[in-house]
């Protein structure tokens, strides 16, 4: 089967082989845990306990307050010990819900589907992945069942799972496929079916060549396309993937949708199949623990709410010298000031990072090469769009395309004269977002 890909894109040392051959472990829940209520696109949750409630793991802790938003549930059983602003990866500090684990891990009776599902009406799947507090897991946490609601006029012919994994040192989508293939396959049928799409089909770049052969096999006789791609950055974002997968073409300012596809990510489909089938709703993931800097690399099941501290404990801690915490990959993650921030439902890794690993030159003037340009994937001018952007020329920059970047990193990465240019457009396209909102 050939290989296919999408214009532009990079390709990075890609760091992988620390994890990809260690299967996951499970991490045994913490004495306390800190699960933020805004852990999703979109409006926070608001807090249905209050301080010195007793929960039950699974429970829900946090209603939606809007139509894009999502719920959050207790990933231990416990005692609350307070409902208060606590800090995040964001920066920020977020209203949580602070659980004390007593230990007993009780939870909530399922209430899953089982088998019978395939016999479920569209309303009743959604409303279970919207009660389960399922969001995209590949780090953009969208809320799923959104995802799932496509207007009436625009009819969804294709479903995808992005099994790329392109982003350099994560290895735990990798693992998902490998080690719960049966999951993430009737997660897709689940998707598939609630779109009524006539196509399914899965995206997996050509350096796991296991997972591919163990999805082909799983797939086997369910209509649905196990498509290989070629190894490049970033060959896992929405547009990319269907840009390689189908030759489609989203249009500026647009939606999956707008082309008739819906993309969810590898480890949101198993999470849609555990609370259809199983009645579990998502209240921990798979994590990457990995970088020169750690003594363990490994993959863990986490509960949402446990500290990172914790989490880097269980891996021997810090080994050598630390040069930056990163909670994601490190192309689109965030570096982190505190290590004393708990991990959410989008946390795909936490890379620590030795100073020889990111040790750079200081910027300098652009030299006008267009290396930025060649490499964009969204066939943008990098350096004329940073450049607006730092000037507060917001008209030019968005002109030029700033609201379509997709803040992939690849300008920096390619950049000669190490500016920083994925900072200096996210900067442009807050503001421009800033005085759009002020107009309407």
């Amino acid at each position: 089967m050939k290989a296919v890909t999408f214009g532009g894109g990079i390709h990075p040392q890609y760091e992988k082989a620390r994890t990809a051959q260690l299967a996951v472990t499970p991490l045994e829940a913490p004495d306390e845990v800190v699960i933020p209520l805004s852990q999703h696109i979109g409006a926070p949750a608001k807090a249905c306990v209050e301080k010195g409630a007793e929960v039950l793991r699974g429970q829900v802790i946090g209603e939606p307050a809007g139509y894009v938003s999502s719920y959050i549930h207790a990933s231990v059983s416990g005692k609350v010990k307070d409902v208060a602003p606590a800090p995040s990866m964001s920066g920020a500090e977020v209203m949580s819900v602070i659980i004390e684990n007593d230990g007993n891990d009780q939870s909530e009776a399922p209430e899953g589907l089982g088998n019978d599902w395939t016999n479920a009406d569209v309303d009743q799947l959604k409303d279970v992945i919207y009660k389960s507090g399922i969001v995209g897991m590949g780090g953009a946490a969208f809320p799923t069942h959104v995802k799932l609601s496509p207007p009436s006029n625009k009819p969804i012919d294709a479903v995808m799972l992005n099994g790329a994994e392109c982003e350099p040192y994560l290895t735990a989508d990798h693992r998902m496929m490998l080690e719960h293939p049966d999951a993430v396959v009737t997660g897709l049928r689940i998707v598939q079916q609630i779109l009524g799409a006539k196509r399914a089909m899965i995206g997996v770049e050509q350096n796991k060549p296991d997972a591919i052969k163990t999805l082909l096999e799983v797939a086997s006789g369910k209509d649905i396309e196990i498509v290989p791609l070629k190894v490049k950055y970033p060959q896992g974002a929405e547009k990319q993937l269907i840009q390689a997968c189908l030759g489609r073409e989203v249009p500026s300012g647009g939606l999956p949708m707008d082309v008739g596809v819906v993309v969810q990510n590898v480890g949101t489909a198993a999470a849609i199949a555990d609370a259809v089938v199983r009645g579990k709703p998502l209240y921990e993931r798979v994590v990457t623990v990995t970088g020169a800097a750690i003594a363990g690399p490994a993959n863990l099941l986490v509960r949402v709410g446990t500290s990172i501290e914790t989490v880097v404990a269980a891996c021997g801690g810090v080994q050598g010298e630390l040069g930056k915490l990163i909670s994601g990959g490190p192309m689109m993650g965030l570096a982190q000031y505190t290590d004393a921030v708990p991990i959410t439902k989008g946390t795909s890794g936490i890379l620590l990072l030795s100073t020889a690993e990111v040790d750079g030159d200081p910027p300098g003037p652009c030299i006008r090469c267009g290396r930025c340009v060649r490499a964009c994937p969204m066939r943008l001018p990098p350096t004329e769009i940073a450049t607006y952007s730092e000037k507060a020329l917001l008209d030019d920059a968005e002109t030029w395309g700033v609201l379509d970047c997709i803040e992939c990193g690849s300008c920096a990465f390619e950049c000669p004269a190490h500016i920083a240019l994925v900072q200096k457009i996210r900067l442009g396209k807050v503001a421009v977002m800033a005085t759009k909102r002020k107009k309407n």
